[in-house]
């Protein structure tokens, strides 16, 4: 089951990443969650907070690859390769 949830998490756009992060961040504040479910949501977290820093970067290389002219203008962008 947990190989399942990684695979869910993985397909997640980040906005979408980040809204249920936030959501569990918040169980998790008002401490009204049992143990057992505790552990789980924590877990299911720890996997959409790597999901989201993972999105993040590959986002930050496609802005950094972006070309600019001599005045400084985008002129289009390089190829980047995100495996």
């Amino acid at each position: 089951m947990a190989e399942n949830n990684s695979a869910d998490v993985k397909k997640l756009p980040f906005e979408r990443a980040i809204e249920e992060l936030e959501s569990i961040v918040k169980r998790l504040e008002e401490g009204k969650v049992p143990l057992e479910e505790s552990v789980a949501i924590y877990e299911r977290g720890e996997a959409l907070k790597k999901r989201c820093e993972e999105l993040l970067r590959q986002a930050e290389a496609r802005v950094e690859r972006i070309t600019l002219d001599a005045d400084g203008k985008p002129t289009g962008s390089t190829p980047l390769d995100v495996d």
